[in-house]
């Protein structure tokens, strides 16, 4: 794979809000002050500022004379107070708490000097939180468009204020476009995600494609690299592979969780390149798309064929990760390439020679090409700081801190000559000491060193420094996606909102066409699918079909508006 390097010096374009009048002082509580005399003017869309605006809010102190604020250097560099003490909320059980014993949150706690209290939980627990009014400092939960988010502006600071007040590098750090996507009807943005990436992002061609059609390296080379982009190749190739691997699948999928279609659902759909939207922006039906429904009959016509076992229908993740490991799939249709790398790692090690590889599958019927997608710019964890918070100024701090390069390449390489070297070429290199340890007691790695772990705020484009950041078994695969990645920012938070009838009609749509692609693709007749179909659609109309429609195009079309187009 060619090496694709991300500049050392990761140069932005923006530039410091500027900060009116000077602060109240706050004493030790040191709150943020409430509305400045600029904040009216204060929105998510950046403005250039010139350089007399710039030099304005240099000199400002921030209360207790704590440092000075400089917007070109990062305020955890200026802060004099020694010892701060934040808790912070993640609404996730599995989320690692400890702090200042691994290699990355030890020098994270030398630099800012700063002690965490991580608590996590669940949705009762954050309910518990707002209802007793006792905020952790900084709160991170998953859901852009739960109420907690959309509501952020009554229990959270602005991040626009806390800038303003403590820390305008962070407008540095900070991506343009990320801000104004999140930002609600005032204008101000009050959470950054991790994962948030933007069009530029996709431009770089620092981003990886995570989908793939895959097949064994050896059936595929003895079968004599056999076409599967067409219904008529893919099924001929299929019931070869049948007859000549009797022990093998031939074709398996991600598995079908809850109200899931596995790899065969949107997936598939990116795959063969279904439009996701109509041509005047509105919301399209890609499950009743016509090429789509052609490659459902393709699969449908299989499962019949006897390539598809029922299993994979019933399969858990583990039980499909499990099949991985040990090559019992032929061919796979697979989403989630660097969560599946470990197990597609145990395999090639263990065969030789066998390794899964990426070829051109199903291929859209009417000529579209494929719109692979990848994280989007709603990314995945979204963190706030809320208005209760002990240490506004230490807490943005973190923000730009994390969001910096020296804050990712900490969180994805840990300390230079500890964990990782520098190549003369400027490529990041984890030691070989670090790469034994990741490679034989992976849960020691993750505890001890926790490199790849600390998420909030992370970014994939810094992976791109080094090709140690995904293992060879996937690399192929990410080579065979380069230049099919397309973003689907238009349909991000689109969903009726929680709680409206809109909203529990939706839920019940999905969980029904959960089910009716099952059905669709184990169907014993022609007639039997075109039934199950028709009742799909007859279900739609009876759920309010409509007026979702209604909601999500006019959900899309504020998502153009905030994407500028």
């Amino acid at each position: 794979m060619k090496h694709r390097m991300v500049k050392r010096v990761i140069a932005t374009a923006m530039t410091a809000a500027v900060m009116c009048g000077a602060l109240t002082g706050c004493g030790s509580s040191e709150k943020a002050t409430g509305s400045q005399s600029n904040d009216e003017k204060v929105t998510a869309e950046y403005v250039e500022k010139s350089e007399e605006d710039i030099a304005a809010t240099a000199g400002t102190v921030v209360e207790d004379g704590r440092y000075t604020l400089d917007p070109n250097t990062p305020a955890w560099q200026l802060d004099t107070k020694e010892n701060s003490t934040l808790t912070w909320y993640v609404n996730a059980d599995w989320w690692n708490t400890g702090w200042g014993e691994d290699v990355v949150t030890k020098k994270m706690k030398e630099d800012l000097k700063v002690d965490i209290e991580f608590l996590v939980g669940d949705d009762t627990k954050l309910n518990t939180f707002f209802a007793g009014g006792d905020m952790p400092d900084i709160v991170t939960i998953f859901d852009a468009s739960s109420s907690v988010a959309q509501k952020a502006d009554s229990w959270a600071y602005s991040l626009q204020e806390l800038a303003d007040n403590y820390d305008p590098y962070f407008y540095q750090v900070a991506s343009e476009q990320t801000m104004s996507w999140f930002a609600l009807s005032d204008g101000k943005t009050y959470g950054y995600p991790d994962y948030s990436n933007t069009q530029e992002d996709y431009d770089s061609g620092d981003l990886f494609a995570k989908t793939a059609f895959v097949i064994r390296k050896d059936v595929y080379e003895a079968l004599g690299s056999p076409a599967m982009d067409t219904p008529e190749a893919f099924l001929s190739t299929l019931s070869e592979i049948k007859e000549q691997y009797p022990d093998l699948i031939p074709l398996g999928f991600n598995a079908f969780e809850t109200d899931s279609t596995g790899s065969l659902g949107d997936v598939l759909q990116d795959y063969i390149g279904v439009p996701i939207a109509n041509e005047d922006g509105s919301f399209y039906d890609r499950n009743l798309d016509e090429d789509y429904l052609t490659w459902i009959k393709t699969f449908n016509q299989a499962y019949r064929n006897g390539c598809i076992n029922d299993d994979s229908f019933t399969d858990d993740g583990t039980a499909h990760e499990e099949k991985v490991s040990i090559g019992k799939y032929a061919c796979i249709m697979m989403d989630g390439t660097p969560q599946r790398s470990g197990f597609l790692t145990t395999f090639a090690n263990d065969n030789p020679g066998c390794e899964y590889i990426a070829i051109d599958g199903p291929k859209s019927t009417v000529g579209n090409e494929p719109m692979l997608n990848q994280a989007g710019i709603s990314g995945w964890m979204i963190t706030y700081v809320s208005k209760t918070c002990a240490d506004p100024a230490k807490a943005i701090q973190i923000y730009s801190y994390l969001l910096s390069e020296e804050g990712q390449i900490l969180v994805n390489y840990g300390v230079e000559g500890e964990t990782y070297t520098v190549g003369e070429d400027g490529s990041f290199y984890l030691t070989e000491e670090m790469k034994e340890l990741q490679a034989t007691d992976n849960d020691r790695f993750k505890q001890e060193i926790r490199i790849g772990e600390f998420i909030p705020f992370g970014h994939d484009k810094y992976k791109a420094l080094s090709e140690d950041s995904y293992p060879d078994s996937i690399k192929q695969m990410q080579e065979w996606g380069e230049g099919k990645l397309v973003p689907h920012f238009i349909l991000e938070n689109t969903d009726p909102d929680a709680g409206s009838a809109e909203a529990r009609a939706y839920s019940a749509i999905k969980t029904n066409w959960a089910t009716t692609l099952v059905s669709l693709i184990r169907s014993g007749s022609d007639e039997e699918f075109n039934s199950t179909l028709e009742a799909y659609k007859q279900f739609l109309n009876d759920n309010s079909w409509d007026a979702i429609t209604a909601i999500k195009t006019e959900k899309m079309q504020k998502n153009k508006e905030k994407l500028g187009q």
